[in-house]
C-alpha cells in the first residue's frame, strides 16, 4: 500500500503548514473531531469531513461533511486521488494536499499572475558592464 501524506497548505501562499503521513493505514479520517486522524479547527469544517480510503490499488476521498469539499472548484463526493492533488473543505476552508508514496510535496499551482522578463539586447548589456565597470573603477 502506498504511503498516503495530507499537507495543509497556507491560504494564501500555498506553502505547506503541516503534515501527516499515513504508511500503513487504508482509512484516514479528517474532520475537527478530535478522534480523526487530521483534526482541524475550522468552523467550516465538519466534525467527520471527508475519509480517505485504500482499495482495489489506489486512493480514493470521499465527502462526509455538510458544508461540501471541492477539487478544482467543483464540488465532489467521490473522487480517486491522484499526487499532488489540491482539495479545498468547504468553498472557504482550508486547503488540502495529497502527496503519494512518501513523495516530497509537488508545488501546488499558484494563481499569481507574473510579470514577462525584460529581455535586453547586446547594446544595453555593454552598456550595463561599462556603468558596473565606471562604478569599480571609483571605489579603488
Amino acid at each position: 500500500m502506498p504511503v498516503i501524506t495530507v499537507n495543509l497548505l497556507h491560504p494564501s501562499n500555498l506553502s505547506v503548514v503541516q503534515s501527516w503521513s499515513f504508511p500503513s493505514e487504508s482509512l484516514v479520517r479528517i474532520g475537527r473531531s478530535a478522534d480523526n486522524e487530521v483534526v482541524l479547527y475550522s468552523s467550516v469544517v465538519s466534525r467527520y469531513h471527508v475519509e480517505l480510503r485504500y482499495a482495489n490499488d489506489h486512493w480514493e476521498i470521499y465527502n462526509k461533511g455538510a458544508n461540501g469539499t471541492y477539487w478544482d472548484e467543483k464540488a465532489i463526493t467521490k473522487q480517486s486521488i491522484v499526487d499532488g492533488m489540491v482539495i479545498r473543505l468547504a468553498t472557504s476552508g482550508p486547503k488540502l494536499q495529497f502527496c503519494l508514496d512518501n513523495k516530497p510535496p509537488v508545488p501546488a499551482p499558484k494563481s499569481v499572475k507574473t510579470r514577462p522578463q525584460r529581455s535586453f539586447n547586446d547594446d544595453t548589456t555593454q552598456t550595463i558592464g561599462e556603468e558596473i565597470n565606471k562604478i569599480l573603477d571609483r571605489s579603488e
